[in-house]
Formats: C-alpha cells, structure tokens, sequence
C-alpha cells in the first residue's frame, strides 16, 4: 500500500509537469493583460496545501496559466522576534519548509520550475509525510544542491524576511492563510472560487475557454466559507470551544450518574 501511494504521488508529480509543459505552448493574444494572483501561505497548514495541491493545478488543466501570474508567498502566519528570528504557526518543521520553497522560487524563478517541486513537498503535507521533503528532488529529477546552499548560506532567511515584510505590508492585512489575492483584492474565504474571480478580472479581448459559463455576476455576492488557519484564533472561535468543552463536561456528569 505505502508502495502504492509513492507511485500515486509520483504519477501525479508527472502529470503536472506535463500539464506545465502543454501550458508553456500557449501563446497569449497581444491585447492581453495577465491577471495577478498572489497566495500568501504557510507550508504545514493543511488548507493552505490543499489549495496548492487539489485548487492551483487547475490553472494550467485548460489555457487560464495563459493569463494568470501566479506568485507564491511562503510566510503565512509566522511572526517575527528579533535579530532576524522569527517562529512559525506549525513549529520548526514549518520554518524548515517555508525557507526551502522560497528557496525553491528564488533558485527556479520560472512558475513552471518551481511549483511542481513546491507542490510535491505539499502533497507530502496532505499525506503527513512533511520530513521527506527531499523525496521531491528524486521525484522530479531536480538537483538537491542549489536548494540546499541557498538554505544553509543565509540567503534562505533573507528571503523569509522578504516574504515577512510583503505579507506584513498587506491591505488589508491578512488575518488567516491561505489569503488568496486577485490583482490586489483579498477573496478572503472564497478563495477556493479564485478562477471565477480571476476570469471576472480579465479584461483581455480573448476569454479563455475555462472561463466561459461561470457566474460573474453573482460570485461576489457569495457567502461561501472555506477552512483556513487563523492568524489569531478569533472570539467566535474561542467561545464555540468553550461551549463545547462544558456541554461535553455536563454530558459526561448526567451520563456518570
């Protein structure tokens, strides 16, 4: 069964990479303007890597990668201390692999180099693999190398500050990951729905295909809630689990009588 799903996940690796390289023939019309979408995330919150894993895939299924520029920015809900410290949501692991795919973006600019890598070590999330991340550079036929000085020369927590810095300057600031922008608006927690906006916001002469049929008119109108991970847990959240835990305090006393 383990064999199995390292196969699976290896099918699926190969998959995106040919969905890449069919994506990259795509010529865009001269009138055309690439819609922005940017994903602020954290590697180990488990929606941020079911975003990355089962939601941005579909970018490139069709011809939407063709007017879309998809940035990631591996920070998430991580806080800074001082001297350039900083702790993450999930512990040490999590800055581990925030440092080692915005190693990956810095060392493979180009979307379609370094998101099949950033999507396998967040499918490896999904699978609660996360510490064989190193799994993906034998996977995806990519050298180790590169990645790992960048990681161990500093350079890796430099870009971690940058990525701190340009989540920290967002408008409004976000409160939870994953925090999906669409040329600078927030979709908040909707942004599983993000090819609707992204469609909504293209103003190019050519609609791509994927786009035709979807509801604009009524996509911000939605109320459509999706799970996420907290910056802060909010008052709502707290209380619900207070009510929880002393119904479930009194139900065990009525039942122990």
């Amino acid at each position: 069964m383990a064999a199995y799903r390292r196969w699976v996940s290896v099918l699926c690796c190969l998959s995106l990479l040919g969905s890449f390289a069919s994506a990259s023939t795509i010529s865009l019309p001269s009138d055309s303007r690439k819609v922005s979408l940017t994903l602020y995330y954290e590697s180990l919150c488990p929606y941020s890597a079911n975003f990355i894993v089962n939601y941005l895939p579909k970018l490139f299924n069709e011809d939407l990668i063709s007017i879309v520029d998809l940035r990631l920015v591996p920070w998430g809900n991580a806080k800074l201390k001082g001297n350039d410290t900083f702790d993450c949501q999930h512990g040490p692991t999590e800055c581990l692999l925030n440092t080692v795919e915005a190693c990956a973006i810095d060392v493979w600019p180009k979307l379609n180099d370094h998101f099949p890598f950033i999507y396998c070590v967040e499918n490896l999330e999904l699978e609660r693999k996360p510490l064989e991340w190193e799994s993906c550079f034998k996977k995806l036929g990519l050298e180790s190398k590169p990645v790992n000085d960048c990681y161990n020369s500093g350079l890796g927590q430099k870009l971690d500050l940058q990525y701190a810095a340009e989540t920290s300057a967002l408008e409004p600031p976000h409160t939870y990951v994953p925090w999906v922008v669409v040329d600078g608006q927030p979709l908040y927690e909707d942004y599983e729905n993000y090819i609707s906006y992204v469609c909504k916001a293209y103003k190019g002469a050519n609609m791509p295909k994927a786009c035709s049929g979807l509801p604009f008119n009524q996509i911000y109108n939605r109320k459509t809630i999706h799970p996420v991970c907290y910056k802060e847990i909010p008052p709502s959240t707290l209380s619900s689990r207070t009510i929880s835990t002393v119904m479930s305090w009194i139900q065990k006393i009525v039942t122990s009588m």
